[in-house]
């Protein structure tokens, strides 16, 4: 699959912010110094209203990345025909610099399930997700971003680890992925197992783009912990650690700040994208002195 066109502008390697309804204005009259916007490609389906008039106004200012939902990429039935379809006019509509979905399936016999359903990681559903992702961007003529999910149960019955997992499906379609470092800690503490260990197996060189969300805590039935994925909050130390993490191995990438439930006032999101450029910016820094010394 080619990259994005020329004319869909690039995502900077910079932090971008979930663009939510309550904050239009704000972006409209302020103008925030931000990098650039991600939408929900659900949310902006419908043929026109007061969403497309905002988004048309605030995609004429900033570059714009469309995430998706609900296309159950890893079930067993082929993308629905005509939410796909849907996903492609408003790709043709905004042109954005980067197109990303789930790996995970959520219809099932005709109905829609609103949850993102885990999927086993065996050669099998491998196989089957290769060709959704295949019939996704030939559709769409253009490569898009696979995202890792967080995750509360286990397969008894698995081929491989996900980062492997991962990384066949990169070599299989030539996709991107996004890497959700919240997804990878909650998941971590779920299972038992090591984040930084995880991040040292993943494709960092398929990484198109990164998320950081925040997480409520809880426990399971036998008092261990438990993480929801709820995006409800800030960002949690821990996983501002791992991002740390993640950009000694990718370099800047573009970032994204998920805050999709209970969201604030303008100034609190806008806070936590300043603290990931921080990041970003120590990020490229290390990268241009590495090269000064390699020179």
């Amino acid at each position: 699959m080619p990259d994005a066109h020329p004319k869909h502008p690039a995502i900077p390697a910079s932090a971008g912010v979930g663009l939510k309804p309550v904050h239009y204005e704000t972006i409209l009259s302020e103008r925030p110094d931000i990098g650039w916007f991600e939408v929900h490609a659900e949310n902006y389906m419908g043929a026109g209203g007061p969403p497309h008039r905002y988004l048309e106004k605030i995609r004429a200012s900033y570059p714009l990345s469309i995430h998706g939902v609900g296309l159950s990429l890893g079930g067993d039935e082929p993308p629905d025909a005509d939410h796909m379809a849907r996903l492609c006019r408003l790709v043709d509509r905004y042109e954005p610099g980067l197109v990303s979905e789930h790996l995970a399936w959520s219809r099932h016999d005709g109905g829609f399930l609103n949850d993102l359903l885990p999927i086993p990681y065996t050669k099998e559903r491998l196989a089957r997700l290769c060709e959704h992702v295949d019939r996704l961007q030939s559709a769409l003529n253009r490569k898009v971003a696979i995202e890792n999910p967080s995750t509360y149960v286990a397969f008894d019955a698995e081929d491989m680890r996900e980062t492997d997992f991962l990384s066949a499906l990169t070599q299989r379609t030539g996709c991107g992925l996004l890497l959700d470092v919240n997804n990878v800690y909650v998941s971590a503490v779920n299972h038992g197992w090591d984040a930084a260990t995880y991040i040292a197996a993943f494709p960092m060189g398929s990484v198109a783009e990164i998320h950081l969300a925040g997480h409520a805590s809880d426990t399971d039935d036998f008092g261990a912990p438990l993480l929801i994925d709820a995006h409800d909050r800030a960002v949690a130390d821990p996983v501002w650690r791992l991002f740390k993490d993640v950009l000694t191995r990718t370099g800047p990438r573009p970032t994204l700040i998920e805050w999709d439930n209970d969201v604030p006032e303008w100034p609190v999101l806008y806070d936590e994208a300043v603290r990931a450029n921080a990041l970003l910016a120590e990020a490229a820094s290390t990268d241009m002195k590495a090269m000064s010394h390699a020179g």
